[in-house]
């Protein structure tokens, strides 16, 4: 038994919890769910997998829950998942040997999200920090907590080979409620910490779920404009984020400025994807297709297709707006079964 005990805090999550757990359950972890005030069937859920279910008076704070249901584990090593969080690979043997190595570091899960983009169901992954031995890390911020070192230092990372899928929120309507919910925190733990870049990457993805893409881009600059380390993955993700919301602005002049950051990120296929959809708006054709011709070419991305068939799309939906047919057909044709470049050979 790998000695990890799998530490989730819950509230109201009857919907996802057991297939949570399930999946877990031939992995053999001691798990510990601590219940903030469910009012559903939770608590019942939970008690079929684990007899360690605690009961936790909620306070607004979610390092506080987090780090109250590490405190209940039996093992050192914390793995921290959420109910909506599926496991979908993992390799034990593997996991063990890089604890070994990593006493003081945090390992790095890959979570696959599902979301839609033009009415195109499709995964972003990414990595997040979620195993960490207690006896050198914690949990800090109110809301869209982290894990830090227990003297308030940034962790260094490690790699493990473990997978979730996230399921995220079911309804619209439950998705603003916890955004709705989460700002009036997030504005809180702003004003104890004064300007902050993750506190306002967090603000302006809020902002996001709610709708509100003038908000989300203003605080997404807010926290560009502090100059956080380039390499965190939460500012690659605000960059381009910010890049997104510019575009669907239609303020396209002020998503050129994005160029000054493309030494920092042109490693990354959805950087240069997005600086290619930008030079699409602003019709300047060769400077896209380069840019989608070098997405492709990238290995280091975090939305399907866009080192792919997105990228091939876009420059087939260039040749075609430039006339030139056959070459449209070619870059439709490297898509595969991408439904619209199927339907653009239909066309054509």
């Amino acid at each position: 038994m790998l000695p990890v005990s799998v530490c989730m805090i819950a509230k109201n999550e009857d919907i996802h919890i057991e297939e949570c757990l399930k999946r877990l359950r031939p992995c053999k972890f001691e798990i510990i769910v601590v219940d903030t005030g469910s009012v559903d069937r939770t608590v019942e859920t939970a008690q079929k997998y684990t007899d360690k279910v605690f009961h936790f008076d909620w306070c607004d704070d979610f390092s506080a829950a987090r780090n109250f249901s590490v405190s209940q584990a039996s093992n050192d090593w914390v793995l921290v998942i959420d109910c909506d969080e599926y496991l979908e690979n993992i390799n034990l043997a593997d996991i063990q040997e890089t604890l070994e190595d990593h006493l003081h570091a945090v390992g790095m899960i890959v979570r696959n999200n599902p979301y839609t983009l033009q009415g195109v169901r499709s995964v972003m992954s990414e990595r997040i920090g979620r195993l960490f031995n207690r006896k050198y890390c914690h949990y800090e911020g109110i809301v869209h907590e982290q894990v830090t070192t227990l003297d308030g230092k940034e962790p260094d990372t490690f790699p493990i080979p473990l997978t979730f899928y996230h399921e995220g929120y079911v309804t619209e309507s439950d998705k603003r409620l916890r955004a709705t919910r989460n700002l009036e925190m997030l504005l809180h733990d702003l004003e104890l910490k004064g300007p902050n870049p993750y506190i306002y990457f967090q603000l302006g993805q809020n902002y996001i779920s709610l709708n509100d893409l003038e908000k989300a881009a203003y605080y997404h600059k807010l926290g560009l404009d502090l100059n956080a380390d380039p390499n965190s993955a939460f500012v690659q993700s605000m960059t381009e984020t910010y890049g997104y919301c510019l575009i669907e602005l239609a303020k396209y002049d002020l998503a050129m400025t994005l160029e000054d950051k493309y030494e920092q990120f042109s490693h990354h296929a959805d950087f240069v994807y997005m600086m290619g959809v930008i030079y699409m708006k602003k019709n300047m054709w060769e400077n896209a297709i380069r840019e989608f011709t070098k997405a492709a070419a990238l290995t280091s991305y975090s939305r399907k297709g866009v080192n792919s068939y997105r990228a091939y799309y876009n420059i087939g939906s260039i040749y075609e707006t430039m006339g030139d047919k056959e070459k449209a057909k070619e870059y439709y044709q490297k898509c595969g079964d991408y439904n619209n470049a199927l339907k653009k050979l239909e066309e054509l």
